[in-house]
């Protein structure tokens, strides 16, 4: 605390874009200090956001009868290297209930990151410890570079998250077009895991970039700040097969009573041009026998189906920011007695005062289900939600 505080009063405060996926030690002036003989650098940075909502009754009786007012995170990270800055670290810790995924663990996953890197040349590095894997794009966007509160229903059901592995990262070029080639090996249990068996998750994506890259790493930020002077694209597919996972959700969700065998296709897209952005992902998930059991004939299962996700936006000059999300979650037919189908339709507007680094946002949103969007339709019901976020 000490250290921190020292740093704070030497340090020159300077938001910066965040990425998961490689410690953060390029072009950061932040909260930082390296050694008189260059071979140790750390810097610090943290992030919070405040929010408070609210949910209707139903599509039709808007009196407020859920409420959402709470921390939503709580973050410190800290990046460098040793020796030099081939070998980079990353630490991620949290501080809130809901990022320590306690209600499904019953355990305080403090360690979100805890990841060494090593770089064999500027375009290829490998790591090595606890991160997101190459996933679905809005997964692997850091929550701090979002443009509205929370991130999709779509991503919520059947992201891939964060694993404990061997994760290899490779860019080069193609002509004018860049390519990303991402892969990992990992245990397949995610956050809490405390002993490992021989079910492995393997999970490989591939990213093209046909005008380029983006400015500042955007196609991993949510809506164009950037304001791309031509226009940028990112096409990108990624696999993920989980073998023997014990859990609903692959590496999340609460502990199934059978391992299952667990599939994940993703297929998403970003482009930018001028303040204007738009994104879509498609996640399928395949799980052959996704309902449990235990001895006393309790059931828990694991989620399979399919989902969508839009999001279309646009950055005023004044930094003001109006978006659009349509999300569909269709769950197969083998826990469709179980599950619904969803739909949210969502408004946003955000003001971004520093970037992403501090921004206020506003989110109003329908949730319409088994595809009826009636505001009579049992279980539709609307959500309001503020939250403000600021981080260095």
């Amino acid at each position: 605390l000490l250290t921190i505080i020292f740093l704070l009063s030497v340090g020159q405060l300077f938001a910066q874009g965040e990425r998961d996926d490689r410690a953060m030690i390029h072009n950061f002036t932040g909260i930082q200090y390296k050694s008189p003989d260059t071979s140790f650098y750390i810097n610090f940075r943290f992030r919070m956001q405040n929010r408070i909502g609210a949910f209707t009754e139903s599509g039709t009786r808007l009196n407020f009868n859920e409420y959402d007012a709470r921390v939503r995170r709580l973050r410190m990270r800290v990046d460098g290297f040793i020796m030099n800055p081939k070998l980079t670290y990353s630490i991620q810790l949290a501080f809130t209930r809901g990022d320590q995924d306690v209600d499904n663990t019953g355990i305080a996953n403090i360690v979100r990151d805890a990841i060494i890197f090593y770089h064999f040349t500027p375009n290829f590095y490998i790591g090595f410890g606890q991160n997101k894997l190459p996933g679905n794009r809005q997964r692997v966007n850091s929550s701090g570079q979002l443009q509205f509160a929370d991130r999709s229903i779509v991503n919520g059901a059947m992201t891939i998250d964060r694993d404990f592995g061997l994760k290899a990262y490779y860019k080069n070029k193609i002509g004018e077009m860049d390519y990303h080639l991402k892969g990992a090996i990992s245990t397949g249990e995610g956050r809490s895991v405390n002993a490992t068996d021989d079910g492995l998750a393997y999970t490989g994506r591939v990213e093209l970039l046909p005008l380029g890259e983006f400015t500042g790493d955007g196609d991993y930020s949510e809506g164009d700040l950037e304001r791309e002077q031509s226009p940028k694209i990112s096409i990108a597919a990624g696999y993920s097969m989980n073998k023997k996972t014990n859990r609903t959700g692959g590496q999340l969700g609460k502990e199934l009573y059978k391992p299952v065998d667990m599939a994940t296709w993703m297929l998403d897209a970003i482009g930018k041009y001028r303040g204007w952005a738009y994104s879509v992902e498609y996640i399928k998930r395949h799980v052959d026998n996704p309902l449990t059991y235990n001895s006393s004939g309790s059931l828990r299962y694991a989620f399979a189906g399919n989902g969508i996700n839009h999001q279309f936006s646009y950055v005023f000059p004044a930094n003001l920011e109006l978006a659009f999300r349509y999300s569909r979650l269709t769950p197969s037919s083998k826990i469709s007695l179980l599950e619904g189908q969803k739909n949210i339709l969502e408004l946003g507007t955000t003001k971004y005062i520093n970037k992403h680094r501090v921004k206020l946002q506003l989110n109003l949103n329908y949730m319409a289900t088994d595809g009826n969007y009636s505001f009579r339709h049992a279980g539709n019901k609307w959500g309001v939600l503020t939250q403000f976020e600021l981080g260095i």
